[in-house]
This record gives structure tokens, C-alpha cells and sequence, in this order.
């Protein structure tokens, strides 16, 4: 069996299909169970967050292990298999393991260096063992993941290469403000009590927002995270919790709204969003018609879009200046063609003009008279203006060139008065309201764009060599552990020897006694056991090491070991080792 992981991250796919590919605990509850039920896997664990689903599996072929895996994948996150494809990646074996541990570390996070990832990788064990879908290798894997992150936090300041995705949306919101100066006496309104919910709702409150409402749909959970934000150590926040019905209103009275939830639909609109900040500014914010919702795209950044105009709003159209046709002198327009209500001079009235009369046109409104058309055209005339051209950059050293015209800077977009932070996968709050006025959003398509060229700290090399010794060392570990049961096997089988000769002995000796028996039957433990320590301690540095698989094999064959016999002692130990473990 071989350890085999396929999934799909904010590195591989964009944010609106790992949106649509979000798996609710339900469903993962469910990929678990029938990934094991398939042919190839015999356990399996999932890795779910808000930038990442990764499905593991110990499996016995890897084409057919990979064939499988995507296609539960598919199936269970309602994603088809034809589109889901190509943002798949795929590890096997030692690559896998490596994988892992760099996501335990951060180092394959939005945030580089980020730790919150400990705890989901800890739940995703836990989840496994509940379902008893995680057998010897991905309890291995798993704790030793853990183990991985924690000595890279502790060994390393990988800490300062990057935050929580919390800290890093919070910062985005104050665009380059110290957080802790931006939120200090904001009132802050918390949309779920989840883990993430519930690390934003504590990191806003030691940055020193005045208060914080948490609406969630099950209330006794708003009500303890709101008890213990209150009852919390260093800072003196007011929390109290709200029902959800309660979040429209609370948005006109928030200057931070920070919002994760299960939810698979939109929780805020770009409606009840546009409402609250009228509701709190008194004015009406400049919004979307329900045509422009529709095609309003994720991630549409506040600099990227100006406020648009309500689609139901009528044209208004300035009076157009009296026309003066009849009463211009060498105009070259045929005045009678020209429709009344237009000025002769105005865009409307050249329209459709041939080149030449454009030109004569231009030069009349310029205040000249009607030119003729004199431009000489041919072989002399290409000459000319060759020769000229090549006379010019003698002068001036080289040829003028044409410059685009400086971009018109827009005009800056007002001060936010209402700043939201979307840290749900699939999104909580609608994409269009990026483009509402009075309004900062970030969410995870933003964080990752701004997490792209985020600078990576020195510690990040240390880390990696701390990944790949522990790599290394889990190997080792598992190829080690692969012989055991052969050698479990082989000292059972000398043991049963050594009982069938001193029970022949007693036959042949009956008028033994029970000193000599015990001390003859000592001698000959201490014989086996001298002759095999030697053997099964090398053959187990031997299997350590890379190739070292084949040990095993040769071990059953020169000892002629019964196959079935070292499955039960392999069997009988994976159910030792699930009963004693548990999350570390």
C-alpha cells in the first residue's frame, strides 16, 4: 500500500471553483466513508479549509487509486469531473508526505507561515479516527505532520514571515494603517461562532475595537463566544451576541464586519450592504442595477471599478446649442444634409465624412477657409517624405516619435465607512459589492492577489530543511515499520522451536528436574535469541533505507515464514495502534 493524496488549493485552481467545489461536513463525512468503501483505498482522510481540498488515501495501485480519488471528488463537491481536472494535483509516496508537512508548516498557505492550519489538520485526523476511516499510515502521517509544524513554529520565526488569514485581511482592511490604530473604538459585527469566526472576533478585540456583535444561527453559540471575548484577559471589549434576522440592522450601526460561516448561499447582498451604509451615513450609496449584479466577477478589486450608475436610472441629456446651418460661409459640409438640431461644428454633424473633406472640415473650424486638396501622391512624393524624415533624424538624432497621451486620472473613489472581510469558502458576501461606493471589501480572491507578492522571511529555507529531515525520517520510519511484523513473525516461529525441542527433551528425559529443565531451556532462548539479534536488527537499518522494501520479501523467503501469519501480526498491530491513539 502507498500513500496517495489528490486535491486542489488556492496554488491550483481560482477561487471561484474552489468555491463551488467547498465541501460542507456532511459531505465530507461522506467522501471519507465511500473512499474507503472503493476498490483502491483502504484509509482516507480529508484536509478541507477555506483555500484548500485535499483527499488522502492509502492506496494499492496509483493509476486506479488516481482515477478514483478524482472522481469522488467530483462527485461529492457537485464540481464535474471534466472541469474539476485540470486544477487537480496529484502526490504519491514520499512526495505526498513532503506535501503535508509543508502545509502543516504554512509554507504552502495564502499566508505564508500562517499556523491556524494545525488546527484544521487536527480535526481532519480527528474526523478520520471517528469514522475509523485512518488505519497505521495516516495516523503516522497525520501526528507526525503535527509534530512537524509545531517544531517549525518553535524552532524557526516562520511566525514572522507570515499571520493568520485573519490578521492578514484585517491588515488589507486598514490598507497599510497599523491594525491595531485603524480598529482601535470601531464596533465590529462577527457573522458566525466558528474557529475562524471566533479567532477574528478575539483578534479584533486585543486590537482594541469598542464592540463586538457575533450573529450566528445557533444562538448559544453566539452567546458563549460573546461570554468569552467578554470575560477575556487584556482587553475590555463589549461582545453580546444576536440572532441572524438581527444583521441588517446591525450593519448600519458596524464600521467592521467580518464574516464566516457555513452557509452555501450569499449571507450578505450587495443590497443589504448598499442598505446599511445608507442607513448609516443617511445618503444613498451609488450601487448596481440587478443586470450588472449578474455579471459582476469575483475579486473585482475597489481600484479596479469605478461606483456604477443604477441601470434603472434615466439618461439625462443636455440641451444641444442652437444649430447654425444656412449661416456658415465656405463650410464644405452639404448644409442641407445636415440634421436640424445639430451644430455644424459638433462630432454628430462630420460623421461618415470621406478622409479628404474631414481634413478641409477640420481646417474651416479652425478658423481658415475651405482647403483644396493639394497632397501629391506617388513614387516623388514617398521620396520627399522619406528624404525629409531622414533629415530630421540627422538633426535631431533620432526620429520624433509619438507619444500616447498621459491616462486620465479618475476621480478618487470616497472614503470608506463600512470595511468587510470575507474569510468564507464559498464566499458570504456578494462579489458586487466591491463596487459599491463607501464600501472597503476583501475576501479570499483579494487576499490571495495580495499574499502574491508578499515577502518571504528568511526562516522560510530553515523551515524547508526542517521538512525535508523530518520527510526523511518518516521514511525511515515506515519502511522500518514495514519489517516489523516479518521479525514479530521469524522470533515466533524460533520461539515455537525452541518449545517443541524441550518438550522432545522431557520425553527423552522424563526424570528431569525442574532446575535443570528451566536452565537448559534458558540456554537454548539465549542461543536463538544470539543468533538473531544480529539478523534482525541489520535487515531493520537495511529496510530504513531507501529500496530497503525488498528486505522483507527475502526475510519470508529464506525462513520459509507463512505469509497469513505476518498479516495477523500486521493486523493485530494496526488495531493495537488505533485503539491507543487519539489527536495530538
Amino acid at each position: 500500500m502507498s500513500l496517495l493524496v489528490v486535491g486542489l488549493s488556492h496554488r491550483s485552481a481560482p477561487v471561484s471553483v474552489l468555491e463551488r467545489a467547498s465541501l460542507s461536513g456532511d459531505a465530507q463525512i461522506k467522501l471519507l466513508q465511500d473512499t474507503v468503501a472503493a476498490e483502491p483505498a483502504a484509509e482516507a482522510a480529508v484536509l478541507a479549509t477555506c483555500n484548500r481540498i485535499e483527499l488522502y488515501a492509502d492506496v494499492d495501485k496509483f493509476h486506479a487509486g488516481v482515477a478514483e480519488l478524482s472522481t469522488l471528488l467530483a462527485q461529492h463537491s457537485g464540481v464535474g469531473l471534466e472541469e474539476l481536472t485540470p486544477y487537480l494535483y496529484v502526490h504519491y509516496e514520499d512526495r505526498a508526505v513532503h506535501h503535508l508537512f509543508s502545509v502543516a508548516c504554512g509554507l504552502d498557505s495564502m499566508v505564508v507561515g500562517e499556523g491556524q492550519i494545525l488546527g484544521q489538520i487536527k480535526d481532519s485526523l480527528a474526523r478520520a479516527q471517528e469514522l475509523h476511516t485512518a488505519g497505521r499510515l495516516l495516523n503516522d502521517l497525520f501526528q507526525q505532520a503535527l509534530r512537524v509544524g509545531k517544531r517549525a513554529h518553535s524552532e524557526t520565526a516562520i511566525d514572522r514571515a507570515g499571520q493568520s488569514l485573519v490578521t492578514f485581511g484585517l491588515e488589507q482592511l486598514a490598507a497599510g494603517a497599523p491594525v491595531d490604530g485603524w480598529a482601535r473604538g470601531k464596533k465590529a459585527l462577527v457573522v458566525g461562532a466558528g474557529s475562524m469566526s471566533s479567532l477574528a472576533a478575539a483578534t479584533l478585540a486585543r486590537a482594541g475595537v469598542a464592540e463586538i456583535v457575533i450573529a450566528n444561527r445557533t444562538q448559544d453559540r453566539a452567546e458563549r463566544l460573546a461570554e468569552i471575548l467578554t470575560e477575556g484577559d487584556g482587553t475590555d471589549v463589549l461582545a453580546r451576541a444576536v440572532p441572524m434576522d438581527s444583521v441588517p440592522f446591525e450593519l448600519t450601526r458596524a464600521d467592521v464586519v467580518v464574516s464566516c460561516t457555513g452557509a452555501t448561499g450569499l449571507v450578505l447582498t450587495a443590497d443589504e450592504v448598499a442598505a446599511g451604509v445608507a442607513g448609516r451615513t443617511g445618503e444613498q450609496p451609488a450601487g448596481l442595477g440587478e443586470d450588472e449584479y449578474e455579471g459582476a466577477g469575483a475579486g473585482a478589486g475597489e481600484d479596479t471599478a469605478a461606483p456604477a450608475a443604477p441601470a434603472s436610472a434615466p439618461t439625462v441629456q443636455a440641451p444641444l446649442p442652437p444649430t447654425s446651418v444656412g449661416t456658415e460661409e465656405n463650410c464644405p459640409l452639404d448644409l442641407s444634409a445636415v440634421q436640424p438640431g445639430f451644430s455644424v461644428a459638433g462630432e454628430a454633424a462630420v460623421a461618415g465624412m470621406d478622409a479628404a473633406t474631414l481634413e478641409q472640415h477640420a481646417a474651416w473650424v479652425a478658423g481658415g477657409a475651405a482647403a483644396q486638396d493639394t497632397r501629391r501622391s506617388g513614387p516623388e512624393a514617398d521620396a520627399e517624405l522619406i528624404g525629409a524624415l531622414a533629415a530630421t533624424a540627422a538633426k535631431a538624432g533620432r526620429i520624433p516619435e509619438r507619444r500616447r497621451p498621459a491616462p486620465v486620472a479618475e476621480p478618487p473613489r470616497p472614503e470608506p465607512v463600512l470595511f468587510l472581510l470575507d474569510l468564507a469558502m464559498p464566499r458570504d458576501i456578494d462579489a458586487a459589492v466591491h463596487r459599491l461606493a463607501r464600501v472597503r471589501l476583501v475576501d479570499i480572491e483579494s487576499l490571495a492577489e495580495a499574499s502574491a507578492d508578499a515577502p518571504m522571511a528568511a526562516d522560510v529555507d530553515q523551515v524547508r530543511r526542517i521538512v525535508s529531515d523530518e520527510v526523511a525520517a518518516f521514511g525511515a520510519a515506515q519502511r522500518a515499520a514495514h519489517i516489523t511484523p516479518t521479525v514479530v513473525a521469524l522470533r515466533a516461529m524460533a520461539a515455537d522451536v525452541v518449545a517443541g525441542e524441550i518438550a522432545r527433551l522431557e520425553g527423552r528425559l522424563p526424570g528431569l528436574d525442574d532446575k535443570h529443565r528451566a536452565e537448559i531451556t534458558q540456554t537454548v532462548r539465549r542461543v536463538v535469541d544470539k543468533l538473531l539479534h544480529a539478523p534482525t536488527v541489520r535487515v531493520k537499518q537495511l529496510a530504513a533505507e531507501p529500496g530497503g522494501a525488498g528486505y522483507a520479501d527475502a526475510l519470508r523467503t529464506l525462513f520459509d515464514l507463512d505469509p497469513e501469519t505476518v498479516a495477523s501480526v500486521s493486523r493485530a498491530g494496526d488495531s493495537t495502534t488505533e485503539k491507543d491513539r487519539g489527536p495530538a
